[in-house]
């Protein structure tokens, strides 16, 4: 998930936008599919590139990959790059619902409709016979899949193996989001000023309907923590967290931590990243990027693809 823009001070700056948006093909937020998923889903599924897998198949791990609010598959991209045509385990990368696609599409879309798009992938494995599905997000889709545990949905299907969730969000570390139900009605939308190759990939414009489900989600799953979550039996979840992160507070790792325990009892774990980067994972198009930030990157993938195949 890019930076939200701190809502407050747009409104106090007198920068509130317009109902509507001027959006031109080049971007995503136009009627052009940039997505590269919608075309050739074959490419990004493990659901539609092997619906009939051999019993080995069947057998070898999927990791389902999960983008963030007003991202794309992009989001992993340099995932697949990095296992370069590894065969020890497949890699499904999801676009989650109202993503991808038109400013409107995205507009009318709620949370479940995002969440929708990775229930539709796990069960389609499942229904193909997979019997080894893990389950990575980034920024976002973490509170997504957090919310899947929370509401039970895993109580009677197979569990996945995994939870791996880097940068989550739960609690944001722009804390006017908050105020998107008041002033957001008179923003009509925000304007992230980024690059004209971001645009391809990331909404330029966030519509402040979407702002107020993104609130929703977080609202509804921070509570969910408060109260306590239990993981499905067989189930880890590890968390990989910047310390500096400018979207995603730092505590958000302390409130899963806190609250969402193993089925035996144990804590979940959480690794602590040097970084200043949200999504740390996703190098491409950043205006620089370090040394650490790409030792960051290839640590993170190997740990994640380890505890997968272990």
């Amino acid at each position: 998930m890019k930076s939200i823009i701190c809502l407050l001070v747009l409104v106090l700056a007198g920068l509130a936008c317009s109902p509507e948006p001027a959006i031109t093909k080049e971007m995503l937020d136009g009627d052009t599919l940039f997505d590269p998923s919608l075309y050739n889903p074959a490419n990004y599924l493990v659901s539609r590139a092997v619906p009939n897998p051999t019993a080995e198949q069947a057998r070898q791990p999927v990791i389902i990959a999960c983008h963030g609010y007003s991202a794309t598959t992009f989001e992993w991209d340099e995932l697949r790059a990095w296992a370069n045509n590894r065969t020890d385990f497949q890699l499904s990368q999801v676009l989650l619902g109202g993503h991808g696609r038109s400013y409107d599409e995205f507009k009318k879309s709620t949370w479940q409709d995002w969440q929708l798009a990775i229930k539709d992938e796990y069960e389609q494995l499942l229904k193909a016979g997979y019997t080894n599905i893990s389950l990575l997000s980034s920024s976002t889709s973490g509170a997504l899949l957090l919310e899947l545990v929370s509401s039970g949905y895993f109580a009677n299907r197979l569990a996945p193996r995994n939870l791996l969730l880097v940068d989550p969000i739960i609690i944001p570390s722009a804390k006017s989001l908050s105020l998107i139900g008041v002033v957001g009605p008179m923003l009509g939308y925000i304007d992230t000023r980024q690059t004209a190759e971001e645009d391809k990939v990331y909404y330029h414009f966030r519509p402040q309907e979407t702002l107020q489900q993104l609130q929703k989600l977080l609202t509804l799953v921070r509570r969910d923590l408060e109260g306590g979550v239990v993981l499905p039996p067989a189930c880890t979840l590890k968390v990989y967290k910047s310390k500096k992160d400018p979207v995603a507070d730092p505590v958000s790792a302390v409130l899963i931590y806190n609250g969402i325990k193993a089925a035996d009892g144990e804590p979940v774990s959480v690794e602590l990243i040097e970084s200043d980067l949200h999504v740390y994972t996703r190098l491409k198009l950043r205006d620089q990027v370090s040394t650490r930030d790409q030792q960051n990157q290839a640590a993170t993938f190997a740990d994640l693809v380890r505890r997968v195949l272990r």
